[in-house]
């Protein structure tokens, strides 16, 4: 092994480490959260895309948990925030930590991906560019991610809250 494979490895592990130490911070402070909601919730923890994903489930009632999701995962996101500040305030970096409860993220993913899928097909078909409703960080890059797959190109235009994805044809 060369110097430069030892300090490449060394600083992966260093990431992998730094991550996983998001995560456990992480997973504390929304064990308390819980604790305090009296709500049942399991935490998992992973590293997904460079970056540290936690989730919050129940073989219970989910309905429970529903209420930590919010309208549309308003309070989700709001929850991914302040566990991001409560990381932030032990590590003194910032995170990009991945919030999920009862698999609404994950759920969202998959409906983003086919409409970016769509989208593309459509764009591809009419040779017009797209433009879609606005929508959150999160969807616009699930969005963007899917549209590259397809072999296409898009932007966000617009600003915050009412940013949207541009589908442009290839």
């Amino acid at each position: 092994m060369t110097e430069g494979t030892t300090t490449s490895a060394a600083a992966e592990g260093d990431t992998l480490s730094r991550l996983e130490q998001e995560g456990e911070i992480a997973a504390d402070y929304l064990e308390g959260l819980l604790d305090i909601a009296d709500l049942d919730g399991d935490i998992d923890m992973d590293v997904e895309a460079d970056r540290a994903a936690v989730s919050i489930i129940s073989d219970a009632n989910s309905r429970d948990l529903q209420k930590l999701v919010g309208r549309d995962g308003e309070v989700l996101e709001a929850l991914q925030e302040l566990t991001r500040l409560a990381v932030h305030r032990e590590t003194g970096d910032r995170s990009r930590l991945m919030l999920d409860i009862a698999g609404f993220r994950a759920k969202k993913r998959e409906e983003l991906a086919a409409l970016g899928a769509k989208a593309a097909d459509e764009v591809r078909s009419s040779g017009e560019p797209m433009k879609l409703d606005p929508m959150t960080p999160f969807e616009r890059k699930v969005v963007h991610d899917a549209i590259a797959a397809a072999g296409l190109r898009s932007e966000s235009e617009g600003e915050e809250p009412q940013r949207f994805v541009v589908v442009l044809p290839a």
